[in-house]
């Protein structure tokens, strides 16, 4: 009956699992016409709202505040930044017309906000006493991406966080960036389960723009990395054409530093499918689940009495703020079980005439596939305590999972062996110019990209650089990219 439900072995060929659980689970909807746009369905909504939730909150805490800005940005707007726009113009869509008038200025949908923020800083930042100054909304971006797209992992719209903050001092703006790279810690992993590395990126992969860009990498069960949030320090190379300025406390007029950090939900959430799914489809953790928990009445048809428990065990359960649903669907209950586990539903209650007898029912964890028989009135201490259970036990499979996935290398030809099946680690040359050319060689010959220096540990570089030869100063790190 599972093979019925979902047959493709997720160890054999994760790409083909990718694929096929996106549509039995039916978490988006490809046929929408337009290369690059999918119709995002209710199943991945409800998880990524909750995903949202858990981003939110956090920025709040420390100290931002949420905006709602147009999307489309003036051209002159766009090209103030000399090269943020030539970094983004080929990916750019451009409204040039409006019903059958062609528009004095071209308009851009936003493959990103800086350039629509920063031109409302310079009217709102006045002395040092507006900074810091935190600012993020919560939108849809577009980017004519003409790499092949992939739902949720690559796309032309995507959905995302993006904050943009401002600064008296470059090391207040660097604290920020850090913080940034802690935040993603403490909601990519400790909530979503999904283990991290933290890198700045190499000078030649930075945001264009930018001065330095730091980003996070998800490591999936298969080798490969996933992009996750990147935070950029801008310094003042937007603040000076847009003039945002502020009075110092000597009176003086400087220039504000800035930062810009953005979480791609639609990404990140491409990272706990891929993390946390297994042969019988998807699992989540608890937090995030679209539906936590799901009641399924054991012959409810013969003895009404069930269904009525049900109903009054799902009002318990909803008053305690778990989302909840009754199946009492005409599916046997085989069925019924093998379709919530491929849907990756954590709890499962399942109850029957037997079980009302008792005062009982059975409660069954998606994570280690069991069930026990708990007493009704303790069904919210035991929800609450195995939901919690669940969470911790996916983030610790995911944690197993990553260990011995990075591999110390000496040479090229070690790196081709292991980028696609893990993350290779290697001493590099510094020179910007020799370590792009580097880069490249390493690109060419292994397919594999170099994700940068962690900064979320301390690393020494020992020899040379395995291209070159040339003495090491840099530990970098190697791995395909979905």
């Amino acid at each position: 009956m599972a093979e019925e439900i979902f047959n493709v072995k997720k160890d054999k060929n994760p790409s083909e699992w990718f694929t096929e659980i996106i549509k039995t689970a039916e978490l988006a909807d490809m046929r929408y016409g337009v290369k690059g746009f999918l119709v995002f369905q209710p199943w991945s909504v409800e998880s990524m709202e909750k995903m949202y939730y858990h981003l939110e909150k956090n920025l709040k805490k420390r100290g931002h505040k949420k905006y709602w800005f147009p999307t489309l940005i003036p051209e002159k707007n766009f090209k103030l930044e000399g090269k943020h726009v030539e970094g983004f113009t080929p990916e750019v869509f451009w409204v040039e017309s409006a019903g059958n008038e062609k528009l004095e200025e071209r308009l851009a949908l936003r493959p990103t906000s800086e350039t629509a923020f920063y031109s409302m800083f310079s009217t709102w930042i006045r002395s040092y006493k507006d900074l810091p100054f935190r600012t993020y909304q919560r939108a849809n971006v577009f980017r004519y991406d003409t790499k092949m797209t992939r739902p949720f992992l690559r796309s032309r719209e995507f959905h995302w966080i993006e904050t943009h903050c401002a600064f008296a001092t470059k090391k207040a703006a660097y604290e920020n960036v850090l913080d940034d790279m802690r935040s993603t810690k403490d909601v990519v992993f400790e909530v979503y389960g999904v283990p991290t590395l933290v890198f700045q990126r190499p000078q030649w992969d930075k945001f264009p723009g930018a001065d330095n860009t730091y980003g996070a990498d998800a490591i999936t069960p298969s080798g490969k990395v996933i992009q996750q949030p990147s935070t950029h320090m801008l310094g003042q190379n937007f603040s000076k054409p847009f003039n945002v300025t502020f009075t110092d406390e000597n009176e003086k007029e400087q220039h504000a530093y800035l930062t810009c950090y953005g979480p791609c939900v639609s990404r990140i959430f491409a990272s706990v499918v891929l993390t946390h799914g297994d042969d019988k489809g998807l699992r989540f953790p608890f937090e995030i689940a679209p539906l936590q928990i799901v009641i399924v009445p054991i012959l409810a048809d013969k003895e009404p009495k069930v269904l009525v428990e049900a109903e009054k065990l799902k009002e318990k359960l909803e008053e305690e703020g778990f989302s909840v649903e009754i199946d009492d669907s005409d599916k046997r209950p085989g069925e019924k079980f093998y379709y919530w586990e491929m849907k990756g539903v954590p709890i499962r209650v399942e109850l029957g005439p037997r079980d009302l007898a008792k005062k009982k029912v059975l409660l069954y964890r998606r994570d280690t596939e069991k069930k026990k028989e708990i007493a009704i009135k303790d069904i919210i201490k035991e929800v609450q305590k195995n939901g919690e259970e669940l969470s911790k036990n996916l983030k610790k499979e995911a944690n197993d999972n990553f260990k011995g996935i990075i591999k110390d290398c000496k040479s090229i030809a070690e790196v081709k062996k292991v980028v696609g099946k893990g993350i290779a680690r290697a001493n590099f040359c510094t020179c910007e110019m020799e370590g792009e050319a580097c880069a490249e060689k390493i690109e060419k010959e292994t397919g594999g990209e170099v994700r940068g220096i962690r900064i979320d540990t301390e690393e020494k570089a020992k020899g040379n650089c395995i291209v070159c030869g040339k003495k090491a100063t840099q530990v970098i790190y190697i791995a395909k990219s979905y």
